[in-house]
């Protein structure tokens, strides 16, 4: 949304395309999934009255339509770019595979997954999760508006410490709300990192890319 409070800011989502074909540009392999929140929400849409399953489809749904925002913005850089749906809806975006997935980021398309998971009560954290453990991914950037991981809410406590580095049991003894449980444990049983970042600083998703010291990154010591 950028500073608007619905649907999306031009200004915004031109610079999340500069970013992504930026680390593009570098040979990284990179995938994308989106969320909807801009548009509609599913657990919103079920305190306003909606069916749980029905508000789902529909906050799917708003991801696809932020995707095809990405992918336009990307392409008008001149990025190569697929866009996906694990919902099949064909013209509008290719029916989900992971081995379709795998084929095209090897030919140094950029992917955008939409769609969420294609099922009700699973969130977009989760469709990330699961995307990456499909995809092989060698990590999994989860791009919020704070900087890291915070031992508490840095909003509501001053003395807030932030992790450069945390281990997936510590996240989960301290019960820190990184994402949703699913989306977590798929991680950690997979032992997929995940570096949580500030995606609206510039820069920074190529800096994190390069080895700079960004953003927490949450990982299995033991390996």
């Amino acid at each position: 949304m950028g500073d608007k409070s619905y649907g999306f800011d031009p200004i915004r989502l031109n610079d999340y395309a500069k970013q992504i074909k930026e680390v593009s540009d570098l040979g990284v392999q990179t995938g994308i999934v989106i969320g909807g929140g801009n548009i509609f929400r599913g657990l919103t849409g079920v305190g306003e009255g909606f069916d749980r399953v029905k508000g789902d489809q529909m906050g799917m749904l708003a991801t696809v339509i932020n995707g095809l925002a990405l992918q336009s913005s990307l392409e008008s850089l001149g990025g190569k770019v697929r866009m996906m749906t694990a919902i099949h809806m064909e013209p509008v975006g290719e029916g989900y595979s992971h081995t379709k997935a795998i084929t095209e980021m090897n030919e140094g398309k950029i992917l955008i997954f939409t769609g969420g998971t294609g099922n009700p009560y699973f969130t977009t954290d989760t469709a990330a999760a699961l995307r990456a453990v499909e995809i092989k991914a060698d990590v999994l950037l989860k791009g919020t508006r704070v900087d890291g991981v915070y031992s508490s809410d840095p909003e509501k406590d001053s003395n807030a410490k932030r992790f450069d580095s945390i281990d997936f049991s510590e996240v989960y003894r301290r019960n820190l709300k990184i994402m949703d449980l699913t989306a977590f444990t798929l991680c950690m049983e997979n032992s997929l990192p995940i570096v949580v970042f500030d995606m609206n600083t510039k820069g920074n998703l190529k800096r994190i890319i390069t080895g700079d010291n960004v953003g927490t990154l949450i990982s299995d010591s033991s390996r």
